[in-house]
């Protein structure tokens, strides 16, 4: 136990409901800080490094509580980007939401992952923005990458669909697993709407804020990047997207690789040639899918 400051209460200790632990190794003096007020707890602390965020919650309802200290990884740039977004009260009370859910309950991506689709891909890097909706509900699926799983996990339906696609596409065979991490390293921002959910529960953490975040992202790169390929699947994806700018960038649409609605225009929509055609037409190396 640490002794309280003057005029502070004692820190009682610490624990970790995101089921992680702490992971910065850099000196203070590298970490930056943030204050965002939150309605539950006295303060969230975004602290980040050029790696990533940890976010810092202290509880406000006794002089004795806890630090929860919970460790988000987030690229700098993205930091940049979404600054303003951290100071709005629906970011705070999105924050406590997760907080309590991942402290009483079995929650996706593991909590390390939830800005996995950030972390990989940083701002500048953009090429290709492809939209999901909720993160995988079942046990060990999600990585914070949308449509994306571990490496060690069985592809669901609708990535196998995905893969069949660029193979009648382009040609490449199909991979030996799911994860889609190789595409985050060249350029592929893989997003979903929520970055997290509840086991077992699709659906269970829309409307707590993560959409109004990720339209942030999405306007971020629509006004300040060009060049940017969209990917909307589905018609969740295509009203998500229906602000981009299409002078200042390329938007492709079609069904939704779900077995339900695959046979009805994904199968056969070249969106990754065409991805490939736009991004290598601006002197940039394609992606290799």
């Amino acid at each position: 136990m640490k002794k309280a400051a003057p005029g502070g209460a004692a820190w009682k200790g610490m624990v970790h409901p995101w089921g992680v632990e702490p992971q910065s190794s850099e000196p203070e003096s590298d970490i930056l800080s943030i204050e965002l007020r939150v309605p539950i707890f006295a303060f969230l602390c975004c602290k980040f490094t050029k790696f990533f965020v940890v976010l810092q919650i202290k509880d406000r309802v006794t002089p004795e509580s806890l630090i929860t200290i919970m460790n988000v990884r987030i690229d700098k740039t993205w930091h940049e980007a979404l600054a303003e977004e951290w100071e709005k009260p629906y970011f705070s009370e999105l924050a406590a939401f997760v907080h309590q859910e991942y402290g009483s309950g079995v929650v996706y991506p593991p909590a390390k992952q939830i800005f996995a689709a950030f972390d990989a891909c940083p701002f500048d890097d953009v090429k290709v923005v492809i939209l999901g909706q909720d993160p995988y509900h079942g046990p060990g699926q999600a990585n914070g990458l949308c449509f994306s799983v571990a490496d060690d996990v069985a592809m669901p339906p609708s990535l196998i669909n995905i893969f069949k696609e660029v193979h009648a596409d382009t040609g490449a065979p199909m991979p030996a697993n799911g994860n889609l991490s190789r595409w985050a390293e060249q350029g592929v921002l893989l997003l979903n709407a929520t970055l997290t959910v509840r086991a077992h529960t699709a659906g269970s953490h829309q409307g707590h804020g993560w959409e109004e975040l990720t339209d942030a992202a999405i306007r971020a790169l629509n006004d300040r990047r060009s060049g940017i390929v969209f990917i909307l699947w589905g018609a969740y994806a295509a009203r998500k997207g229906q602000f981009i700018d299409t002078s200042r960038h390329l938007v492709l649409k079609s069904p939704h690789p779900s077995p339900l609605s695959a046979s009805r225009g994904f199968f056969g929509n070249h969106h990754f040639t065409r991805a490939n055609d736009y991004i290598v037409a601006q002197g940039k190396a394609p992606i290799q899918w």
